[in-house]
């Protein structure tokens, strides 16, 4: 899927009830950015700004405070970052599930995601992890960007939906948490 492309998940599949969102890059040669690359999900409401701080699913923080999103710890298959997100069990208050990748400490070790020679996220069913879809690859289209909003499950009424967001951001995870309000 190409940036801005978005799939109706549930209208697809009627009884999708789970999902898990895979993140995987290539840094070839520079491993020291590959170990400080950071995967995390913002649970936001329908203005898109984080429900709270709580919401904010990283390494740190490994679930959502219903824990409807979990950040796994063991990684099947060829993702470096795999998130589950049970859909059928979502509070309402939450429309959208933003993934979003991170350099740790980007700025002090002078790495970017520009460095990457490819960065994409995909869709697998949970009860039998069939991939449902793929983005392209988001690294051509960066530079000296250290995060990266890769994509999105939202709410379309009562149907699950995903988009390829693939907006980076020059100012980091600071500018991800400015945008849809988390504090840092």
């Amino acid at each position: 899927m190409k940036r801005g492309a978005n799939v109706a998940l549930t209208r697809e599949i009627p009884d999708l009830t789970g999902i898990v969102i895979g993140v995987f890059w290539d840094a070839g040669s520079e491993a020291v950015l590959a170990e400080n690359l950071v995967a995390a999900t913002i649970l936001c409401d329908s203005a898109s700004r984080a429900v709270s701080d709580e919401h904010f699913v990283f390494f740190n923080q490994l679930s959502s405070p219903d824990l409807t999103v979990r950040q796994l710890a063991e990684v099947l298959g060829a993702d470096d970052e795999q998130i589950e997100l049970d859909l059928d069990q979502v509070p309402a208050e939450i429309s959208r599930i933003v993934v979003v990748v991170y350099v740790n400490e980007g700025p002090v070790r002078r790495r970017a995601l520009g460095q990457l020679k490819h960065c994409g996220i995909r869709v697998m069913n949970l009860a039998d992890n069939r991939e449902l879809v793929r983005s392209e690859n988001l690294a051509q289209w960066l530079t000296n960007e250290t995060a990266l909003a890769l994509g999105e499950v939202y709410r379309r009424g009562t149907e699950w939906k995903f988009r390829v967001i693939g907006e980076g951001y020059t100012s980091g995870i600071a500018g991800i948490a400015a945008d849809y309000g988390v504090t840092m």
